[in-house]
């Protein structure tokens, strides 16, 4: 459990890296850059090909934690990343950030080690069933395409929440595939892990998943994008952790409800993190 712990932690941190570069890299694309053209453009930029660096980073490191943990212990852990890329943005980018903001850092860090200890997620199997696989799919996939079609219209703002969400749901969905990818590896090597089709769905999820994100950071600030990506991946992953693979929680009704306090108050502490957090990507003026 701890080494899946570990491993979450250098997954967020390495997608804190991604998130921050690429969205640097998104909205400084010029405006002429639209549709087909801006990925043509991304690809192209070094800040975000150093993004693209870390999140290759980031997917071996998630992948080593949920085959070591519980995808209900692992996808949480990755809120983290919100964390990290406070600490970039002050190390990194020389930005003032104030107290609030770290005040809020320190709740959402007291707040997750709470659920965790509190909820006590374990046990599972690695092998969903086809019913499961097929409910599960048919349900995130409906929600992931009613979202997507409602993020086309509206202000930018609505429309990267939207998105972000779809996004959120993506990641999650891709997180259990990843997760039954890896363990089909272990267990049957490459070949097995080739001829079973979550390796494919994984590839499939990865693409959408990403276009998805893009696109919310493309429409609207990180303060917008940033939380809802990073509070619908957990609470989607911990719905899939037992619709698809069994793990449970405390029986105690008591430790129950505080674990649920617990994660109500980080998704809040994120939320105020988004609000507190620098605003934009320009170093402070007196940072030298």
């Amino acid at each position: 459990m701890i080494l899946a712990v570990v491993f979450a932690l250098a997954a967020a941190f390495s997608n804190a890296v991604n998130l921050l570069t690429q969205h640097k890299a998104s909205i400084s694309a010029p405006k002429k850059e639209r549709g087909w053209r801006l990925p043509l453009y991304l690809i192209r930029h070094p800040l975000w090909l150093l993004g693209g660096a870390a999140a290759v980073g980031s997917f071996v490191f998630q992948a080593l934690a949920l085959h070591n943990g519980p995808m209900s212990v692992v996808q949480p852990v990755l809120v983290t990343e919100l964390i990290f890329v406070l600490i970039l943005r002050w190390v990194w980018i020389h930005q003032d950030v104030a107290r609030a903001a770290w005040a809020a850092a320190s709740a959402v860090c007291v707040a997750l080690a709470v659920f965790l200890a509190v909820a006590e997620p374990s046990g599972g199997h690695p092998s969903p069933t086809a019913r499961a696989w097929v409910s599960a799919g048919l349900a995130f996939g409906g929600a992931i395409s009613v979202l997507t079609a409602l993020g086309r219209a509206g202000s930018p703002v609505r429309r990267a929440a939207v998105l972000a969400a779809a996004a959120g749901l993506t990641w999650a969905l891709e997180a259990t595939f990843l997760k039954t990818a890896t363990q089909t590896l272990a267990a049957a090597g490459l070949a097995g892990m080739l001829t079973n089709w979550p390796v494919y769905a994984l590839v499939g999820a990865t693409i959408t998943g990403t276009l998805l994100q893009q696109a919310a950071l493309h429409l609207g600030p990180l303060s917008v994008s940033q939380p809802i990506l990073i509070i619908t991946d957990p609470v989607a992953s911990i719905i899939l952790s037992v619709w698809l693979f069994g793990e449970h929680f405390t029986n105690s009704p008591a430790k129950l409800a505080i674990a649920v306090l617990a994660f109500a108050a980080m998704a809040a502490a994120v939320t105020v993190l988004s609000r507190t957090a620098p605003k934009d990507l320009a170093p402070s003026p007196l940072s030298g």
